[in-house]
């Protein structure tokens, strides 16, 4: 039977940096071929960088686009790579419009081309507002193997070109994918590409994106399952990672082609079978991340890529003592270095000496950088000229606190990190210009409850690893409080929060309405109360940082609300 080896290239493009794209896909592709590969497929979209947005649109950057694909595969050939094919995801533009598609690089040329079918325009995606779908299909002969290719939502809706390779018959399907990381999406990845490979008959290889792109996070997790549904290897998460698999596959028999059900399909010769080579052992298969470990790994990554990809060095926030800020500090540390990261204190009439106290031990567990600057004098200068008392009083504290990081950034040039959370984002229990100011919010899709979780999952790695924690227990374990007015708590405005956050999970999250809340045992008076909080702070949610998506429903490209809305539940 004929032998191939093929290699996943689980790598991390940047939207937009194609020459910067296409130089990791020659050095991925060396590596490919270093292991004796045959194929190399990788993440859709790979060219471009995913997902590319008003980009498409461009006329400009379509054309760019396609050049660069081409300039691409001579410069594979000139590299002495020409010849191992390379599946490469880009945006191609014709005359019926742009087209999110993928080609074979062989020889120094394009030796096949197909676009995607299925559009998802669901949660973060937008497809059906920027490409237009693909009905054609082609299947590529290597080393005597016929190699179908479905791109990302072809393999996750049902029917489609998964079921045309099934029917014109292939030996091994692969598929180029740029799939979001949100929780638990690694317990459903493997029961698709099982289905689908009973669907088309094949053994299926699944080759993810990584790495952060504003809002998305994308885990890799690639992987590959045999015919009869048997995981033959899977890629870790959150790494770029290369996984090379040999197959030893029928090869040599007589497909259909021509128009098969909706699409059109064509046979493409690439490359002869080649000498039997020494097989490679099996390779690995990573176990999925715990649930802790995924998230902390996600909000890590997105961080560290929002931070690089948009030419930022350091990072700066308030370390108030309270579990947010530690929190974003121990993200921040973990994605940049401690030398990356500037924290400053900021103590007003207020604070009380445990939040001074557990701002600088976490300073000093963890290295970075942290100075004390209060803010006493500049607050009473606005209370006193303007006459504040109460909420404005309040507010005034928390913006003088905003107004100070935005100026150590335009001094320094760090990215101010707002260090909001999930629910005090929902209610609105947060001021604008205030602890909402900042270039990237890096725990805004993480419930409060979470957070707390995650301190403690942190500060258990490094107990094992024989490290010191990086969050001080006190942070952990005293009640939260922004600390705006003597004895203040959260409780004082909010319920508690593994209430909080079960209600917010089903109402944000779940889109229940206020008769299934009720349904489901919440009192009246609570759900009351909270849905009218999470509707009236819409405008605040919409002029808050970016943040990193881990759930099914975040704030932002997920759930879209109107700001000016006369609707109210219940």
């Amino acid at each position: 039977m004929p032998q191939l080896r093929i290699a996943l290239a689980q790598v991390n493009a940047t939207v937009g940096d194609l020459s910067g794209n296409a130089s990791l896909v020659v050095e991925w592709t060396r590596k490919a071929r270093e292991g004796g590969a045959h194929l190399v497929v990788f993440p859709e979209m790979v060219l471009t960088g995913y997902p590319v947005e008003d980009l498409a649109i461009r006329t400009s950057f379509a054309r760019a686009s396609s050049e660069a694909l081409e300039a691409l595969a001579a410069t594979l050939d000139a590299s002495g790579l020409g010849g191992i094919a390379a599946f490469v995801g880009y945006l191609e533009h014709d005359s019926v419009g742009p087209r999110n598609a993928a080609a074979v690089l062989y020889g120094g040329r394009v030796v096949a081309r197909q676009s995607k079918h299925h559009l998802p325009n669901y949660g973060v995606f937008d497809e059906r507002r920027y490409f237009k779908p693909g009905s054609s299909l082609d299947i590529v002969r290597i080393n005597g193997v016929e190699v179908g290719m479905v791109i990302c939502e072809d393999l996750w809706q049902d029917g489609g070109p998964i079921t045309a390779l099934g029917d014109a018959g292939v030996d091994l399907v692969v598929s180029p994918n740029a799939s979001p990381y949100e929780r638990n999406k690694d317990d459903l990845r493997l029961p698709l590409v099982v289905r689908r490979a009973a669907e088309a008959g094949a053994p299926l290889a699944y080759c993810n994106l990584v790495g952060g792109q504003d809002e998305l996070v994308f885990d890799g997790d690639s992987l590959v399952v045999s015919t009869d549904g048997q995981l033959i290897g899977r890629a870790p998460q959150f790494v770029e990672h290369l996984m090379l698999v040999d197959f030893d596959l029928p090869g040599g028999l007589e497909y259909a082609q021509g128009q098969i059900g909706d699409f059109s399909v064509r046979r493409v010769f690439v490359s002869d079978a080649v000498p039997a080579y020494e097989p490679l052992p099996a390779p690995r298969v990573f176990e999925p991340l715990s649930d802790e470990a995924e998230v902390w790994h996600a909000l890590v990554t997105g961080l560290r890529d929002y931070v690089h990809k948009n030419g930022f060095r350091s990072v700066v926030l308030g370390l108030s003592g309270g579990i947010d800020s530690a929190v974003v500090a121990a993200l921040a540390v973990d994605a940049l270095g401690p030398d990356s990261v500037y924290c400053v204190s900021m103590p007003s009439s207020y604070s009380s000496e445990h939040s001074k106290s557990d701002a600088s031990n976490l300073a000093a567990r963890t290295g970075l950088h942290f100075t004390t600057e209060p803010i006493g004098e500049m607050v009473s200068t606005y209370v006193d000229q303007l006459k504040l008392t109460g909420l404005a009083e309040e507010n005034i504290q928390a913006r003088c606190r905003g107004m100070l990081l935005m100026a150590l950034s335009n001094q320094h040039g760090h990215l101010v990190l707002a260090t909001g959370n999930k629910s005090e984002l929902a209610v609105g229990y947060s001021t604008i210009y205030g602890d909402a100011v900042g270039g990237y919010a890096p725990i805004k899709d993480v419930f409060k409850t979470l957070v707390w979780g995650l301190a403690r999952w942190r500060n258990d790695e490094a107990e094992k690893r024989g490290e010191v924690p990086p969050i001080p227990e006190n942070s952990i374990i005293k009640p939260p409080s922004a600390e705006l007015r003597p004895g203040q708590v959260d409780t004082d405005s909010l319920p508690d929060y593994e209430l909080l956050d079960t209600l917010l999970t089903q109402y944000v999250d779940g889109d229940r309405g206020y008769d299934d809340l009720i349904a489901a045992g919440f009192a009246p008076e609570l759900v009351d109360r909270v849905l009218r909080m999470v509707d009236k702070a819409e405008y605040k949610r919409r002029q808050y940082p970016p943040g990193t998506k881990i759930s099914n429903k975040a704030f932002g490209r997920d759930r879209r609300l109107p700001i000016t809305n006369g609707w109210r539940e219940g």
